[in-house]
């Protein structure tokens, strides 16, 4: 009986990620919007930030992994000079899709939540069909 290797990536797998925001974090700089706080692209940015981070120290040589879909409910405004927290953990394995949690939380208040899923891919494949299509 062969032994199976050790998938990649167990699920379990977490990082986290800080940001203190900013003036080039908010809905008016970013263009999500005309008020000066955290602006949704950059919480998107920042949980997304989080899944490769908990990726990286175990991707295999020549692999990446890019995003494939997005939930993301955006909860609380968050105002510049607070720092949140991205955090992410992979809940889910399924062949080359990753699903992860993620949230952001500015202290004990949750600022957002969802699911990120990624999918792992051969770098160099991956760049050579995208410079193809365009």
């Amino acid at each position: 009986m062969q032994e199976q290797p050790e998938p990649p990536f167990p699920p379990g797998l977490t990082a986290r990620v800080e940001l203190t925001v900013t003036d080039a974090d908010t809905a008016q700089a970013v263009g999500s919007g005309d008020v000066p706080v955290l602006g949704t692209p950059r919480v998107l940015a920042l949980v997304e930030a989080a899944t490769v981070a908990a990726t990286a120290v175990r991707m295999p040589a020549g692999r990446t992994t890019v995003g494939s879909r997005i939930e993301l409910e955006h909860l609380a405004a968050t105002p510049v000079g607070r720092t949140v927290v991205a955090q992410a953990r992979l809940g889910e394995v399924d062949g080359r899709r990753l699903v992860f949690e993620v949230t952001v939380t500015d202290g004990d208040e949750t600022v957002a939540r969802g699911r990120v899923e990624r999918v792992l891919v051969d770098r160099q494949r991956f760049v050579e069909r995208a410079v193809r299509v365009s």
